[in-house]
């Protein structure tokens, strides 16, 4: 089944420069492996499209239960110099938590 991101985790987003930065949080220990198996580097550059010029990077923080992602060049040069309504990737969590990955039913 189909399900989006905000029924599994959290998001926390911002900037440095011209990345955003996207902390997400799994809403409990057993939602972590299913988050590490479905949102990839690929598929959230893929989400974002157009927004992100750049590669996307992810880190694993098990002891968090969290995966931080950055999005290099898409705050279209960032903070003060950007012509975007988020220049500094305040949103780009919730963004992300409308993403929908595929999940077995029992898997909730």
């Amino acid at each position: 089944m189909k399900v989006q991101l905000v029924k599994l985790a959290h998001a926390r987003s911002g900037d440095k420069g011209d990345t955003a930065n996207i902390g997400l949080i799994a809403l409990s220990d057993d939602l972590y492996p299913i988050l590490v198996r479905e949102v990839t580097a690929e598929r959230v550059k893929e989400h974002f499209g157009y927004l992100c010029q750049g590669e996307v990077e992810r880190f694993e923080l098990p002891n968090l239960g969290a995966l931080n992602f950055l999005l290099h060049h898409s705050l279209g040069g960032g903070g003060t110099v950007s012509l975007r309504l988020d220049a500094q990737g305040k949103t780009f969590g919730a963004a992300l938590l409308r993403m929908e990955i595929e999940i077995k039913e029992e898997e909730l």
